[in-house]
């Protein structure tokens, strides 16, 4: 399940505020090079949670 290009637009990193890269290949994620966090997209859905982040 991909993102809609609508939400894609305006989604930020949490704690930068920074844009974020999206990655489709299994599994989804969102990246933010900034901070160098990557966020997890579960059932099409971005868990937007800097204590959920795992480290790039």
């Amino acid at each position: 399940m991909s993102l809609k290009p609508e939400l894609l637009e305006i989604l930020v990193c949490p704690k930068c505020k920074g844009d974020l890269e999206y990655r489709p290949e299994p599994p989804e994620t969102l990246v933010c090079h900034a901070c160098g966090l990557v966020y997890s997209v579960d059932d099409g859905i971005p868990v937007m949670l800097v204590d959920e982040a795992k480290p790039l």
